[in-house]
């Protein structure tokens, strides 16, 4: 009960701190024109999603038969594993225009100060619920964990991304990172909505 309730703050702090990332990033993003911003804030958007399919799922563990709990939580992996595959397209179409058009994006500083706290809270957050996930026994919460790293990883590149605008007006920078984005999404979505298919084929 214990590591329950301290999952259950995880993932209430992460669904409000993701909800807050995607307003500034969204916002930040769609007023210099930053593709990797916009991109990084719908990303931030998902994990909200995400986030609060944990949280009813650590709200009725041990209260359900776990073939009810597995069957609705596949359910609702798919459905994030969806948005994320669309959510990869439009930011790679938008990329690509920007980078055939060489549409340029304005220094965003609010944006380098978001990848800048991301980069410290998302580790953080990824260590605790992979341990918990562990101590629990719970693999949607260590997949969760992955993710939150997965975050991390976005918030250094679209660091990088705003830095090169910023420092030295490299305005390629952005949809390159964009397409990065796209990559991550890509191999998230497919891993939501195809490994687990994959894993019973092999049975």
């Amino acid at each position: 009960m214990k590591n329950q309730k301290k999952a259950l703050v995880l993932e209430y702090f992460t669904v409000g701190y993701n909800i807050i990332e995607a307003a500034v990033s969204i916002a930040a993003g769609g007023f210099s024109g930053s593709i990797s911003l916009v991109g990084f804030g719908m990303d931030s958007i998902v994990e909200s999603l995400s986030g609060m399919v944990l949280i009813w799922r650590l709200r009725k563990h041990g209260m359900s038969s776990s073939e009810d709990e597995e069957a609705i939580e596949r359910r609702a992996v798919r459905f994030v594993g969806v948005t994320f595959i669309i959510l990869a397209i439009y930011i790679a179409i938008e990329s690509g225009k920007k980078i055939y058009f060489a549409e340029s994006a304005s220094p965003s500083l609010p944006g380098i100060a978001i990848a800048l706290i991301s980069l410290v809270v998302m580790p953080i957050l990824a260590y605790k619920k992979h341990q918990l996930g562990i101590r629990m026994g719970m693999k949607s919460l260590e997949a969760d964990a992955k993710e939150t790293l997965v975050c991390a990883f976005l918030s250094f590149a679209l660091l990088l991304g705003l830095l090169m605008n910023y420092l030295f007006g490299l305005w390629i920078a952005d949809p390159i990172v964009g397409l990065i984005i796209v990559g991550f999404l890509g191999r998230e979505g497919y891993e939501l909505l195809f490994e687990e298919d994959e894993a019973k084929d092999n049975r």
